[in-house]
């Protein structure tokens, strides 16, 4: 009879060793599921705090741009302006109210952030910056791609480029 308690224990021990292999592999993947989830859920979050922070920077972008297309209608406007200043004398009181709608003009410009790009004579001519209008042969004055002169100003708004300067270039 002994041998029979001890086959009795043996199997006995043999089911609770199968027993706790089986739960040991069910925790096991449990754990690993666990894990799948929470890298899911993070990578989730991480591309969910990216959509967030784009979003805000289109929409900065946007405010910022947005007055982009009445501006850049507006520039023909205030190149007549500074033609006609040229041409008008300024010292006559008749002419003083054309100057300060100008000034005024330029003024709300600033405020909505449009800046005149800062070009001049003998600067280097930079095929992103500038439009190659039209160009001469260079002279002891200035040297092959150097600006000779400036036709109409460029302009920006922020970093965005609205219109490029119109330049005459050393050949």
């Amino acid at each position: 009879m002994p041998k029979k308690k001890d086959n009795n224990k043996a199997s006995s021990k043999k089911a609770k060793s199968i027993a706790k292999a089986d739960s040991q592999k069910i925790i096991d993947d449990l754990k690993s599921k666990i894990d799948d989830e929470k890298n899911k859920f993070l990578r989730l979050f991480a591309e969910f705090e990216n959509y967030k922070k784009r979003t805000a920077r289109e929409r900065i972008e946007l405010f910022s741009t947005a007055s982009k297309d009445v501006l850049s209608s507006l520039l023909p406007v205030v190149d007549d302006f500074e033609r006609a200043l040229k041409d008008v004398n300024v010292e006559n009181k008749s002419n003083s109210g054309f100057n300060l709608i100008y000034n005024k003009l330029i003024d709300i410009f600033k405020q909505q952030g449009l800046e005149v790009m800062d070009v001049k004579p003998k600067d280097v001519f930079d095929a992103e910056l500038h439009e190659a209008v039209t160009q001469i042969p260079s002279s002891d004055d200035f040297t092959k791609g150097e600006i000779v002169d400036i036709i109409s100003p460029g302009y920006k708004l922020g970093e965005l480029i609205i219109r490029y300067p119109k330049v005459v270039v050393a050949n």
